[in-house]
Protein backbone atom coordinates (compact mmCIF):
# COMPACT_ATOMS: atom_id res chain seq x y z
CA UNK A 1 0.00 0.00 0.00
CA UNK A 2 1.76 3.40 -0.72
CA UNK A 3 1.80 6.45 1.40
CA UNK A 4 -1.08 7.68 -0.88
CA UNK A 5 -3.17 4.69 0.47
CA UNK A 6 -6.09 5.50 1.93
CA UNK A 7 -8.31 3.31 4.21
CA UNK A 8 -12.56 3.32 4.57
CA UNK A 9 -12.21 5.21 7.64
CA UNK A 10 -13.46 8.67 7.62
CA UNK A 11 -14.85 7.94 4.10
CA UNK A 12 -18.31 8.96 3.47
CA UNK A 13 -20.82 5.75 4.17
CA UNK A 14 -21.80 3.82 0.94
CA UNK A 15 -25.09 3.93 -0.49
CA UNK A 16 -26.80 0.57 -1.49
CA UNK A 17 -24.46 -1.00 1.57
CA UNK A 18 -27.03 -0.83 4.33
CA UNK A 19 -25.82 2.48 5.37
CA UNK A 20 -28.12 5.56 3.68
CA UNK A 21 -28.10 8.46 5.68
CA UNK A 22 -29.90 10.71 3.24
CA UNK A 23 -32.30 8.51 2.29
CA UNK A 24 -35.58 10.60 1.26
CA UNK A 25 -34.05 13.31 0.91
CA UNK A 26 -32.18 13.50 -2.40
CA UNK A 27 -34.27 14.31 -5.15
CA UNK A 28 -35.79 12.92 -8.71
CA UNK A 29 -34.79 15.29 -10.97
CA UNK A 30 -37.83 14.11 -13.54
CA UNK A 31 -37.34 16.75 -16.74
CA UNK A 32 -34.66 18.40 -18.52
CA UNK A 33 -35.21 22.03 -17.06
CA UNK A 34 -35.53 20.19 -13.45
CA UNK A 35 -31.91 18.64 -14.20
CA UNK A 36 -30.27 21.84 -15.50
CA UNK A 37 -31.34 23.80 -12.87
CA UNK A 38 -30.51 21.82 -10.38
CA UNK A 39 -27.07 21.90 -12.03
CA UNK A 40 -26.66 25.44 -12.11
CA UNK A 41 -27.63 25.57 -8.30
CA UNK A 42 -24.93 22.94 -8.08
CA UNK A 43 -22.06 24.74 -9.85
CA UNK A 44 -22.85 28.15 -8.46
CA UNK A 45 -22.70 26.33 -4.50
CA UNK A 46 -19.45 24.66 -5.40
CA UNK A 47 -17.91 27.86 -6.94
CA UNK A 48 -16.58 29.72 -4.09
CA UNK A 49 -13.11 28.27 -3.31
CA UNK A 50 -13.03 26.60 -6.81
CA UNK A 51 -9.44 27.95 -7.38
CA UNK A 52 -7.85 27.30 -3.98
CA UNK A 53 -9.68 23.95 -4.15
CA UNK A 54 -8.26 23.27 -7.79
CA UNK A 55 -4.45 24.40 -5.98
CA UNK A 56 -4.64 22.29 -3.05
CA UNK A 57 -6.05 18.64 -4.95
CA UNK A 58 -6.73 16.35 -3.04
CA UNK A 59 -10.58 14.89 -2.46
CA UNK A 60 -13.69 17.33 -2.73
CA UNK A 61 -15.18 15.57 0.21
CA UNK A 62 -17.63 18.34 0.85
CA UNK A 63 -18.65 19.15 -2.68
CA UNK A 64 -18.84 15.77 -3.65
CA UNK A 65 -21.60 14.73 -1.11
CA UNK A 66 -23.03 17.64 -2.04
CA UNK A 67 -23.36 16.48 -5.78
CA UNK A 68 -24.89 13.48 -4.19
CA UNK A 69 -27.71 14.76 -2.71
CA UNK A 70 -28.39 17.21 -5.53
CA UNK A 71 -30.03 13.89 -7.65
CA UNK A 72 -27.71 14.45 -10.47
CA UNK A 73 -26.25 11.49 -10.59
CA UNK A 74 -29.32 9.66 -11.34
CA UNK A 75 -31.04 11.44 -13.95
CA UNK A 76 -30.14 9.05 -16.45
CA UNK A 77 -31.23 5.67 -14.09
CA UNK A 78 -33.74 3.99 -16.62
CA UNK A 79 -37.51 4.12 -15.89
CA UNK A 80 -37.83 0.35 -15.15
CA UNK A 81 -36.09 1.32 -12.11
CA UNK A 82 -38.14 3.86 -11.20
CA UNK A 83 -35.60 6.96 -12.61
CA UNK A 84 -36.28 9.74 -14.91
CA UNK A 85 -34.38 8.49 -17.61
CA UNK A 86 -33.44 11.04 -19.12
CA UNK A 87 -31.64 11.93 -22.03
CA UNK A 88 -27.46 12.49 -23.33
CA UNK A 89 -28.49 16.25 -24.17
CA UNK A 90 -29.97 16.54 -20.41
CA UNK A 91 -26.46 15.32 -19.17
CA UNK A 92 -24.23 16.53 -21.28
CA UNK A 93 -26.05 20.12 -20.47
CA UNK A 94 -25.63 19.35 -16.53
CA UNK A 95 -22.04 18.27 -17.24
CA UNK A 96 -21.26 21.17 -19.18
CA UNK A 97 -22.98 23.91 -16.48
CA UNK A 98 -20.84 22.36 -13.99
CA UNK A 99 -17.14 22.25 -16.18
CA UNK A 100 -17.38 25.26 -16.49
CA UNK A 101 -17.14 25.88 -12.76
CA UNK A 102 -14.79 22.78 -11.48
CA UNK A 103 -14.31 20.65 -14.62
CA UNK A 104 -12.61 17.68 -12.00
CA UNK A 105 -16.26 17.37 -10.35
CA UNK A 106 -17.37 17.14 -13.80
CA UNK A 107 -15.34 14.51 -15.60
CA UNK A 108 -16.44 12.22 -12.31
CA UNK A 109 -20.19 12.21 -13.66
CA UNK A 110 -18.62 10.47 -17.05
CA UNK A 111 -17.69 7.37 -15.60
CA UNK A 112 -20.77 7.44 -13.53
CA UNK A 113 -22.82 7.76 -16.54
CA UNK A 114 -21.25 5.57 -19.20
CA UNK A 115 -20.69 2.15 -17.08
CA UNK A 116 -23.68 2.48 -15.14
CA UNK A 117 -25.58 2.87 -19.33
CA UNK A 118 -23.54 -0.18 -20.13
CA UNK A 119 -24.96 -2.05 -17.19
CA UNK A 120 -28.39 -1.18 -18.15
CA UNK A 121 -28.31 -2.46 -21.51
CA UNK A 122 -25.96 -5.50 -21.48
CA UNK A 123 -26.51 -6.12 -17.65
CA UNK A 124 -28.40 -8.81 -15.27
CA UNK A 125 -31.27 -7.00 -14.12
CA UNK A 126 -30.67 -8.23 -10.37
CA UNK A 127 -27.43 -6.27 -10.68
CA UNK A 128 -29.10 -3.15 -12.57
CA UNK A 129 -31.96 -2.60 -10.00
CA UNK A 130 -29.16 -2.34 -7.43
CA UNK A 131 -27.02 0.08 -9.00
CA UNK A 132 -30.02 1.75 -10.25
CA UNK A 133 -30.82 2.30 -6.03
CA UNK A 134 -27.55 3.63 -5.05
CA UNK A 135 -27.86 6.23 -7.59
CA UNK A 136 -30.95 6.62 -6.97
CA UNK A 137 -29.93 7.02 -3.37
CA UNK A 138 -27.29 9.95 -3.75
CA UNK A 139 -24.44 7.36 -5.23
CA UNK A 140 -21.94 7.75 -7.58
CA UNK A 141 -20.13 4.60 -9.83
CA UNK A 142 -16.28 5.58 -10.76
CA UNK A 143 -14.20 3.65 -12.84
CA UNK A 144 -11.14 1.46 -13.32
CA UNK A 145 -10.76 1.17 -16.92
CA UNK A 146 -7.40 1.86 -17.43
CA UNK A 147 -3.56 0.75 -17.21
CA UNK A 148 -0.22 1.23 -17.39
CA UNK A 149 2.52 -0.74 -19.11
CA UNK A 150 0.58 -2.50 -21.61
CA UNK A 151 1.28 -1.90 -25.40
CA UNK A 152 -1.81 0.10 -25.89
CA UNK A 153 -4.95 1.07 -24.03
CA UNK A 154 -7.04 -1.88 -24.46
CA UNK A 155 -3.66 -4.12 -23.59
CA UNK A 156 -4.94 -5.36 -19.87
CA UNK A 157 -3.37 -6.94 -17.40
CA UNK A 158 -6.41 -7.11 -14.72
CA UNK A 159 -7.85 -10.93 -14.60
CA UNK A 160 -11.26 -11.52 -13.46
CA UNK A 161 -11.14 -15.97 -12.55
CA UNK A 162 -13.41 -18.11 -11.59
CA UNK A 163 -12.04 -19.44 -8.50
CA UNK A 164 -12.30 -23.16 -7.34
CA UNK A 165 -15.32 -23.06 -5.55
CA UNK A 166 -17.34 -21.49 -8.42
CA UNK A 167 -16.77 -18.00 -7.27
CA UNK A 168 -15.56 -15.02 -9.32
CA UNK A 169 -12.48 -13.23 -8.25
CA UNK A 170 -10.69 -10.27 -9.65
CA UNK A 171 -7.24 -9.64 -9.68
CA UNK A 172 -5.21 -6.55 -11.05
CA UNK A 173 -4.35 -3.17 -11.34
CA UNK A 174 -5.65 -0.17 -12.25
CA UNK A 175 -4.75 3.78 -13.23
CA UNK A 176 -6.36 7.16 -14.27
CA UNK A 177 -9.50 5.56 -11.99
CA UNK A 178 -11.25 8.59 -12.07
CA UNK A 179 -14.10 9.27 -8.68
CA UNK A 180 -12.80 5.58 -7.50
CA UNK A 181 -11.65 7.05 -4.09
CA UNK A 182 -14.56 8.46 -3.70
CA UNK A 183 -17.24 6.60 -5.00
CA UNK A 184 -19.91 4.21 -3.71
CA UNK A 185 -19.30 2.02 -6.69
CA UNK A 186 -16.46 0.83 -9.23
CA UNK A 187 -16.99 -0.19 -12.37
CA UNK A 188 -13.78 -2.85 -13.33
CA UNK A 189 -12.53 -3.49 -16.75
CA UNK A 190 -10.81 -7.42 -16.70
CA UNK A 191 -10.19 -10.21 -19.10
CA UNK A 192 -11.43 -13.30 -18.10
CA UNK A 193 -10.43 -16.74 -18.23
CA UNK A 194 -12.42 -17.90 -21.25
CA UNK A 195 -10.36 -19.55 -24.01
CA UNK A 196 -11.66 -16.44 -26.23
CA UNK A 197 -9.87 -14.41 -23.39
CA UNK A 198 -12.94 -12.02 -23.61
CA UNK A 199 -12.99 -8.34 -21.82
CA UNK A 200 -15.97 -8.23 -18.83
CA UNK A 201 -16.60 -5.47 -16.43
CA UNK A 202 -17.44 -5.74 -13.26
CA UNK A 203 -19.08 -3.37 -10.78
CA UNK A 204 -17.53 -3.57 -6.65
CA UNK A 205 -18.27 -1.50 -4.01
CA UNK A 206 -15.03 0.75 -2.86
CA UNK A 207 -15.43 -0.70 0.46
CA UNK A 208 -15.12 -4.34 -0.55
CA UNK A 209 -12.54 -6.73 1.07
CA UNK A 210 -9.54 -6.72 -1.18
CA UNK A 211 -10.35 -3.13 -2.92
CA UNK A 212 -7.24 -0.65 -2.60
CA UNK A 213 -7.28 2.65 -3.66
CA UNK A 214 -4.65 5.38 -4.11
CA UNK A 215 -4.26 9.25 -4.05
CA UNK A 216 -1.22 9.08 -6.15
CA UNK A 217 -2.85 11.24 -8.89
CA UNK A 218 -0.13 13.74 -9.83
CA UNK A 219 -1.15 15.31 -13.20
CA UNK A 220 -0.75 19.26 -13.82
CA UNK A 221 -4.14 19.26 -14.35
CA UNK A 222 -8.18 17.76 -13.39
CA UNK A 223 -5.98 17.37 -10.04
CA UNK A 224 -9.32 16.94 -7.97
CA UNK A 225 -10.44 13.69 -10.10
CA UNK A 226 -7.62 12.05 -8.02
CA UNK A 227 -7.43 9.48 -10.92
CA UNK A 228 -4.98 7.81 -9.42
CA UNK A 229 -4.39 3.59 -8.62
CA UNK A 230 -7.00 0.67 -7.61
CA UNK A 231 -5.77 -2.73 -6.95
CA UNK A 232 -7.54 -5.36 -7.09
CA UNK A 233 -6.87 -8.47 -4.97
CA UNK A 234 -8.99 -11.49 -4.90
CA UNK A 235 -12.24 -9.29 -4.70
CA UNK A 236 -15.49 -11.35 -4.68
CA UNK A 237 -17.58 -10.17 -7.79
CA UNK A 238 -21.47 -10.58 -7.62
CA UNK A 239 -22.09 -12.47 -10.83
CA UNK A 240 -24.81 -10.03 -11.39
CA UNK A 241 -22.93 -7.42 -11.20
CA UNK A 242 -20.75 -9.05 -14.14
CA UNK A 243 -21.38 -6.90 -17.76
CA UNK A 244 -20.24 -8.71 -21.07
CA UNK A 245 -18.39 -5.71 -21.95
CA UNK A 246 -16.69 -7.71 -25.30
CA UNK A 247 -20.66 -7.17 -26.42
CA UNK A 248 -20.67 -3.40 -26.43
CA UNK A 249 -18.55 -2.44 -29.28
CA UNK A 250 -19.13 -5.78 -31.63
CA UNK A 251 -21.50 -4.07 -33.43
CA UNK A 252 -22.56 -0.56 -34.71
CA UNK A 253 -23.38 0.83 -31.72
CA UNK A 254 -23.83 4.41 -30.17
CA UNK A 255 -22.42 3.65 -27.08
CA UNK A 256 -19.44 5.55 -28.00
CA UNK A 257 -21.12 8.98 -29.08
CA UNK A 258 -22.79 8.31 -25.66
CA UNK A 259 -19.36 8.31 -23.66
CA UNK A 260 -17.83 10.61 -26.25
CA UNK A 261 -20.51 13.20 -25.74
CA UNK A 262 -20.01 13.75 -21.89
CA UNK A 263 -16.04 14.28 -22.87
CA UNK A 264 -16.75 16.58 -25.27
CA UNK A 265 -19.53 18.69 -22.84
CA UNK A 266 -16.48 18.85 -20.31
CA UNK A 267 -14.36 20.63 -22.84
CA UNK A 268 -17.09 22.95 -23.80
CA UNK A 269 -17.53 23.77 -19.93
CA UNK A 270 -13.86 24.66 -19.88
CA UNK A 271 -13.69 26.68 -22.61
CA UNK A 272 -17.20 28.39 -20.86
CA UNK A 273 -15.61 28.68 -17.84
CA UNK A 274 -12.30 30.33 -19.50
CA UNK A 275 -14.43 33.23 -21.11
CA UNK A 276 -16.66 33.96 -18.29
CA UNK A 277 -13.67 34.13 -15.87
CA UNK A 278 -11.89 36.32 -18.44
CA UNK A 279 -14.47 39.00 -18.75
CA UNK A 280 -14.87 39.21 -14.75
CA UNK A 281 -11.04 39.59 -14.28
CA UNK A 282 -11.22 42.41 -17.67
CA UNK A 283 -13.88 44.58 -16.26
CA UNK A 284 -13.05 44.16 -12.27
CA UNK A 285 -9.54 44.07 -12.16
CA UNK A 286 -7.48 44.80 -15.55
CA UNK A 287 -6.53 48.30 -16.60
CA UNK A 288 -6.09 49.35 -20.01
CA UNK A 289 -3.01 49.28 -22.26
CA UNK A 290 -1.25 52.65 -22.17
CA UNK A 291 -1.56 53.29 -25.88
CA UNK A 292 -5.74 52.73 -25.60
CA UNK A 293 -5.54 55.26 -22.09
CA UNK A 294 -3.03 57.88 -23.74
CA UNK A 295 -4.74 57.70 -27.01
CA UNK A 296 -8.34 58.17 -25.59
CA UNK A 297 -9.49 54.87 -27.40
CA UNK A 298 -10.02 53.30 -23.86
CA UNK A 299 -10.07 54.65 -20.15
CA UNK A 300 -11.13 50.96 -19.04
CA UNK A 301 -9.47 47.74 -20.17
CA UNK A 302 -12.90 46.84 -20.92
CA UNK A 303 -13.39 49.39 -23.44
CA UNK A 304 -10.02 48.73 -25.56
CA UNK A 305 -11.27 48.04 -29.05
CA UNK A 306 -8.45 45.33 -29.50
CA UNK A 307 -9.56 43.55 -26.49
CA UNK A 308 -13.02 43.73 -27.32
CA UNK A 309 -12.57 42.56 -30.74
CA UNK A 310 -10.29 39.67 -29.40
CA UNK A 311 -13.01 38.64 -26.71
CA UNK A 312 -15.38 38.64 -29.34
CA UNK A 313 -13.60 36.29 -31.63
CA UNK A 314 -13.40 33.60 -28.67
CA UNK A 315 -16.58 34.42 -27.21
CA UNK A 316 -18.00 33.35 -30.84
CA UNK A 317 -16.01 30.15 -30.57
CA UNK A 318 -17.36 29.48 -27.35
CA UNK A 319 -21.01 29.71 -28.83
CA UNK A 320 -20.22 27.76 -31.65
CA UNK A 321 -18.79 24.60 -29.70
CA UNK A 322 -21.92 25.22 -27.48
CA UNK A 323 -24.19 24.53 -30.46
CA UNK A 324 -22.01 22.04 -31.70
CA UNK A 325 -22.48 19.96 -28.91
CA UNK A 326 -26.44 20.78 -28.81
CA UNK A 327 -26.52 19.69 -32.23
CA UNK A 328 -24.35 16.56 -31.12
CA UNK A 329 -26.38 15.38 -28.27
CA UNK A 330 -29.35 15.68 -30.31
CA UNK A 331 -28.04 13.15 -32.54
CA UNK A 332 -27.23 11.15 -29.90
CA UNK A 333 -30.76 10.96 -28.47
CA UNK A 334 -32.86 10.29 -31.20
CA UNK A 335 -30.16 7.25 -32.16
CA UNK A 336 -30.94 3.97 -30.86
CA UNK A 337 -28.34 2.31 -28.90
CA UNK A 338 -27.46 -0.63 -31.56
CA UNK A 339 -29.33 0.96 -34.75
CA UNK A 340 -29.85 -1.66 -37.38
CA UNK A 341 -28.07 1.19 -39.87
CA UNK A 342 -24.71 0.94 -39.70
CA UNK A 343 -24.67 4.92 -40.80
CA UNK A 344 -27.36 6.23 -38.54
CA UNK A 345 -24.48 4.59 -36.05
CA UNK A 346 -21.39 6.24 -37.96
CA UNK A 347 -23.98 9.59 -38.13
CA UNK A 348 -24.05 9.97 -34.11
CA UNK A 349 -19.94 9.43 -33.48
CA UNK A 350 -19.00 11.60 -36.53
CA UNK A 351 -21.91 14.43 -34.81
CA UNK A 352 -20.08 13.75 -31.28
CA UNK A 353 -16.61 13.62 -32.82
CA UNK A 354 -16.53 17.20 -33.89
CA UNK A 355 -18.01 18.77 -31.06
CA UNK A 356 -15.30 16.89 -29.07
CA UNK A 357 -12.97 17.88 -31.20
CA UNK A 358 -13.50 21.42 -31.40
CA UNK A 359 -14.64 21.86 -28.33
CA UNK A 360 -10.82 20.58 -27.25
CA UNK A 361 -9.24 23.22 -29.10
CA UNK A 362 -11.75 25.83 -28.05
CA UNK A 363 -10.82 25.28 -24.80
CA UNK A 364 -7.27 25.19 -25.21
CA UNK A 365 -7.28 28.45 -26.95
CA UNK A 366 -9.30 30.43 -24.91
CA UNK A 367 -7.49 29.26 -21.55
CA UNK A 368 -4.80 30.40 -22.98
CA UNK A 369 -5.67 33.54 -24.35
CA UNK A 370 -7.49 34.68 -21.72
CA UNK A 371 -3.78 36.21 -20.23
CA UNK A 372 -3.87 38.11 -23.76
CA UNK A 373 -7.04 39.76 -22.85
CA UNK A 374 -6.16 40.27 -19.45
CA UNK A 375 -3.26 41.31 -19.28
CA UNK A 376 -0.02 40.55 -16.99
CA UNK A 377 -1.49 40.77 -13.72
CA UNK A 378 -3.96 37.63 -14.55
CA UNK A 379 -0.84 35.44 -14.20
CA UNK A 380 -0.26 36.28 -10.67
CA UNK A 381 -0.99 32.62 -9.18
CA UNK A 382 -2.89 33.80 -6.58
CA UNK A 383 -5.96 34.13 -9.20
CA UNK A 384 -4.89 30.65 -10.19
CA UNK A 385 -6.62 31.56 -13.56
CA UNK A 386 -3.74 28.94 -15.61
CA UNK A 387 -6.23 25.82 -13.95
CA UNK A 388 -8.27 26.88 -16.95
CA UNK A 389 -5.35 25.65 -19.19
CA UNK A 390 -4.11 23.40 -17.18
CA UNK A 391 -7.55 21.34 -17.24
CA UNK A 392 -8.33 21.64 -20.65
CA UNK A 393 -4.98 20.83 -21.54
CA UNK A 394 -5.03 17.63 -19.48
CA UNK A 395 -8.51 16.31 -20.73
CA UNK A 396 -8.47 17.16 -24.09
CA UNK A 397 -5.21 14.28 -24.77
CA UNK A 398 -7.69 12.37 -23.57
CA UNK A 399 -8.01 10.66 -27.03
CA UNK A 400 -6.52 12.29 -29.72
CA UNK A 401 -8.22 15.20 -31.33
CA UNK A 402 -6.33 14.21 -34.67
CA UNK A 403 -8.09 11.37 -35.38
CA UNK A 404 -11.40 12.83 -34.52
CA UNK A 405 -10.77 14.73 -37.69
CA UNK A 406 -9.41 11.65 -39.60
CA UNK A 407 -12.70 9.67 -39.38
CA UNK A 408 -14.69 13.06 -39.69
CA UNK A 409 -13.16 13.59 -43.19
CA UNK A 410 -12.97 10.04 -44.34
CA UNK A 411 -16.76 9.87 -43.39
CA UNK A 412 -17.18 13.20 -45.29
CA UNK A 413 -15.02 12.57 -48.04
CA UNK A 414 -15.53 9.06 -49.01
CA UNK A 415 -18.20 7.91 -46.35
CA UNK A 416 -16.25 5.27 -44.95
CA UNK A 417 -18.02 4.54 -41.37
CA UNK A 418 -16.09 5.32 -38.44
CA UNK A 419 -15.07 2.02 -35.93
CA UNK A 420 -18.01 0.38 -34.28
CA UNK A 421 -15.37 -1.36 -31.83
CA UNK A 422 -14.29 2.04 -30.12
CA UNK A 423 -15.33 5.53 -28.97
CA UNK A 424 -14.81 7.92 -31.87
Amino acid sequence: MGEGALAAAGQPPLRGSGIDPDAGLVPVLRTHADAVAAAHEYAEAIRPGTAERERAGGVPWTELERLGRSGLTAIGVPSAYDGPELGFSTIAEVVRVIAAVDPAIAQQLQPNFMFSLLLWELGHADGAARIAQVLLSGGRVANAAAERGGAHAQDLRTRLLRAPDGTLRLHGTKYYCTGAISSDWIAVTAIDDSPDERQQLVFVARGAAGVELDDDWAAMGQRNTVSGTSRFTDVLVDPALAVPYWQAFADPQAIGARGQSIHAAIEVGIAGGALRDAGEFLREKSRPFFEAARGGWAERAADDPHTIYRFGQLSTKVAAAEALLRDATAVVDRTPTRPADPDEAAAASVAVARAKAFGSEVAVEVASELFAITGTSATDEKYNLNRHWRNARTHSVHDPVSWKYHHIGAYDVSGTLPPSHGQL
